[in-house]
């Protein structure tokens, strides 16, 4: 079983945030929609940063595994009160593609 580590994040300033991750993670995001959101999956870390008013920049979103076995989406919430989900990637790219539909994202199998 494969799982990636997912860590979502606030962010007030997207594009600065897209050219700053993509240097610490040593590669640009795969996907993104300007202005709004990021997703970078690496092959031990799935991170995704969102343009999100509701919450403080900086703020945690969410946490939660990417894991390839998963066979539907689900999320509870832990004892600090943090969601925490559990996905595989193509789950993930459909809820990227239903909020923002030109987003047209597919995942690769390799990252």
């Amino acid at each position: 079983m494969v799982s990636k580590l997912h860590i979502a994040i606030t962010t007030d300033k997207i594009e600065a945030t897209i050219k700053d991750y993509t240097i610490r993670l040593g590669m640009p995001p795969c996907s993104f929609v300007a202005g709004e959101y990021a997703l970078w999956r690496t092959e031990t870390l799935n991170l995704s940063v969102r343009q999100d008013d509701s919450c403080e920049p900086g703020e945690l979103r969410h946490l939660g595994w990417e894991d390839e076995s998963a066979s539907e989406f689900s999320q509870d919430t832990d004892v600090n009160g943090i969601v925490w989900e559990r996905f595989n990637a193509q789950h993930q790219a459909d809820e990227i593609n239903e909020i923002w539909s030109d987003a047209n994202y597919i995942p690769k199998s390799d990252q």
